[in-house]
């Protein structure tokens, strides 16, 4: 392994001599890959626009990012930009000098790559959506062919820019975004294939929320017990990160867990809300508003930060967080523009 990540580490360098002017596209291309991009700007759009396809978009996310964590806990992969510093690989030669940004520092281990694969499970089910939507408009047939290929081209254009940028803040390796991006489509491929996931119970959200919760801690707590410490990347990442502020609680392996946890108990909760109803109203300035009102929301929400020294009170604060990013866009938000147009109405009548 350690010949692999010298390859990995060797590009990296170049990316970051030779592509250094784009080092804020490779910045941005990180952070909108990040999960938080699905959950508070993307799902309230495709919701609000198309129910099933906002529900997908939810599991698949949330699936893809647990088996993320599990397969990140079983691989033990290592991130660059801590193991060129500890790899007794390059002997008594320089070692290469990588760059740090203040994303480079997450402290779970580096393989698959959470980033790459969630990109690649969101915009698989966003493009598939797309290509159902042309189909069912009887798009023709040489047109959709041209939809098909540019929409697929895209996805593979900004999957590229996506596992480039990570390379480039030696946050993983090229085998690692590689192993993403493949993960990550099947398992968006595996998940669009459940059909229960539209019209689940709330007792079928809880219990998934129970399950899933109680197999990484179960897994994590088994594997404690017979001296596998899988948080052993903590103390590399705090290690040998130039900048202690760059190392971020919210990127560790259980914040992830209970974000994940939280948005898809939100979704249950908001679907089998007593204010939720199945929309009566489908005119496209109702749709708009909700999306509109539902974005502005979501933005005042992640503006609310908590302190992480106390991490059960984190991980809890962290988990609500993520339940109500989900009650916002399906239900609270539609439930309250209906009161006020029904209020309208009777207004009028009187």
């Amino acid at each position: 392994m350690d010949l692999l990540h010298s390859w990995g580490v060797e590009l990296a360098v170049h990316l970051q001599t030779r592509y250094s002017r784009y080092e804020g596209l490779f910045s941005l291309a990180s952070t909108v890959a990040d999960l938080h991009t699905a959950f508070f700007w993307l799902f309230p759009i495709w919701f609000h626009l198309r129910r099933d396809t906002g529900l997908r978009l939810i599991w698949v996310a949330v699936i893809g990012d647990w088996l993320n964590l599990v397969l990140k806990w079983v691989l033990f992969g290592e991130r660059p930009f801590w193991w060129v510093q500890e790899t007794r690989f390059y002997g008594s030669d320089p070692v290469p000098s990588l760059q740090q940004f203040p994303i480079t520092c997450e402290t779970g281990p580096g393989s698959p790559s959470g980033h790459a694969m969630g990109a690649a499970g969101v915009w698989y089910v966003m493009v598939t959506a797309l290509l159902s939507i042309a189909t069912e408009k009887r798009c023709p047939p040489l047109l959709y062919k041209f939809l098909q290929i540019g929409l697929w081209m895209l996805m593979g254009l900004v999957e590229l820019v996506v596992c480039m940028s990570r390379v480039y803040m030696a946050a993983h390796f090229p085998h690692q975004v590689i192993a993403g991006v493949i993960t990550g489509v099947l398992v968006a491929e595996l998940v669009s294939k459940v059909k229960w996931i539209y019209s689940a119970s709330m007792s079928r959200y809880l219990y998934t929320t129970l399950f899933l919760t109680s197999f990484a801690v179960g897994f994590y707590v088994l594997l404690k017990a017979l001296g596998v410490d899988l948080l052993w990347t903590m103390e590399k990442a705090q290690k040998w990160c130039v900048r202690p502020e760059w190392v971020h609680m919210d990127s560790t392996p259980f914040a992830s867990l209970l974000r994940n946890m939280g948005t898809l108990f939100g979704l249950g909760l908001g679907l089998h809300s007593p204010l939720y109803t199945k929309r009566k109203n489908t005119s496209t300035a109702f749709k708009m508003g909700c999306i509109i009102i539902s974005l502005f929301l979501l933005q005042l929400l992640d503006g609310w930060t908590f302190s992480s020294e106390n991490h059960m009170t984190f991980y809890f604060l962290s988990f609500g967080k993520s339940a109500v990013a989900l009650l916002i866009p399906t239900t609270l938000v539609p439930w309250a523009l209906c009161r006020i147009c029904k209020e309208k109405r009777e207004d009028k009548n009187l």
